[in-house]
C-alpha cells in the first residue's frame, strides 16, 4: 500500500468516527457511513477494519452514551497492583511494547536549552498529528481537530522554550509507523519532558493497560500523594505525549470522561477503539482455546 492510500485511508477513518461521535449514541447505519466518506459499504468496512482494528458496528457500540461509567465500573485498574505484577518500568511495557526514560530535573530546568527537537506533521486515525522527537524518542504529539496546526506546534514548543526546532518530516517517518501502526501494539521509544511531578503521573498512566481506565485520585495515591488530585488533573492535562502516554484513560470517579486536551471526541474515540480491541481480542482467545 502506497504512503498516499495510508494517508488517504486515515483520513477517511477519522471522518467515519467523527460521524459516530457526533451521532451522540444514536445508531448509524453501514449504508449511511459509507456515503459520508464516498465509499461502497463493502468497501468502507473493510477500510475501516483494516484501520481501527474493529468493524463499525463494534465501534459505534464503544462510543455510545455511558461507555465511560461502564468502562470505570467493569475496568478500572488499580495502579498499585499494576505496578506490584511489573507493568511499569523502563522495559517492555505491558500496553505499548515500547520504551522510555525520562529528562533529568536539571535539564527540565533548563527549558530544554541544548536540546535538538525534529518536528513533522503525519496523518493518523484521529486526525493530523504532530509528532516531536530527540534522538532519545517521541517527546511530543499534539492534534489539530480542535485548534488547528499553527496552534497545536506553538502549543508544543512552548514546552521547552529553550530547544532548538528543526521541521524535519524524513527523519520521522520511521518513528509515526511505529506511534500509529496499522496493526498491532506501537513500540515508538518516547522521551518524557516535564517536572519531577509530571513525570511521577505519566508514569502511572503507562501503567494502565489498553482498554482499562483509572481515576485521577487513584493516581494520585499511586504517585504518594493521595490529596493531590487537583495538581495530578493539571500534570495529565500537561502530557505532551497524546495517545502514547495514554492520559485519555484517566476518568473522574462518577464515571466522567472529565478533560483532554486535544477535545473529547478525541478522548471518546481514543477509550471507544481501544475497548473495542481488548474484546476483539478476548474473542479470538476464547475462540482459539476451544478449538
Amino acid at each position: 500500500m502506497t504512503d498516499t492510500e495510508d494517508r488517504y485511508h486515515y483520513a477517511l477513518v477519522r471522518r467515519a468516527i467523527e460521524a459516530l461521535d457526533a451521532a451522540g449514541g444514536a445508531n448509524v447505519s453501514l449504508e449511511a457511513l459509507a456515503r459520508e466518506v464516498n465509499l461502497s459499504p463493502a468497501h468502507f468496512q473493510r477500510v475501516f477494519s483494516r484501520w481501527a482494528g474493529v468493524s463499525p458496528k463494534k465501534l459505534q457500540h464503544y462510543l455510545a452514551l455511558g461507555h465511560a461509567k461502564a468502562l470505570l465500573e467493569d475496568r478500572f485498574t488499580t495502579l498499585e497492583t499494576a505496578h506490584a505484577v511489573g507493568l511499569s518500568g523502563p522495559g517492555r511495557l505491558h500496553d505499548m511494547f515500547t520504551s522510555w526514560e525520562a529528562m533529568s530535573p536539571g535539564e527540565y530546568a533548563a527549558g530544554g536549552k541544548g536540546l535538538t527537537i525534529r518536528w513533522g506533521w503525519f496523518d493518523s486515525p484521529f486526525g493530523k498529528a504532530l509528532i516531536m522527537a530527540t534522538d532519545k524518542g517521541i517527546c511530543g504529539i499534539g492534534f489539530t481537530d480542535e485548534v488547528g496546526e499553527a496552534e497545536t506546534l506553538d502549543d508544543l514548543m512552548t514546552r521547552w522554550p529553550r530547544a532548538d526546532f528543526v521541521e524535519d518530516t524524513v527523519a520521522l517517518v520511521p518513528l509515526a509507523a511505529q506511534a500509529f501502526p496499522s496493526e498491532g501494539p506501537s513500540t515508538a521509544p518516547l522521551y518524557l519532558i516535564g517536572a519531577p511531578f509530571q513525570i511521577k503521573v505519566w508514569e502511572a498512566l503507562l501503567r494502565v493497560p489498553s482498554g482499562h481506565v483509572t481515576t485521577y485520585s487513584e493516581i494520585a495515591s499511586s504517585v504518594g500523594n493521595p490529596r493531590a488530585v487537583r495538581a495530578v488533573g493539571s500534570a495529565v492535562g500537561r502530557n505532551p505525549i497524546g495517545w502514547l502516554v495514554p492520559c485519555h484513560r484517566a476518568l473522574r470517579k462518577t464515571g466522567g470522561l472529565g478533560g483532554y486536551h486535544w477535545g473529547l471526541p478525541m478522548k471518546r474515540a481514543m477509550l471507544a477503539m481501544e475497548a473495542a480491541h481488548l474484546d476483539a481480542g478476548d474473542a479470538a482467545k476464547r475462540a482459539e482455546n476451544r478449538a
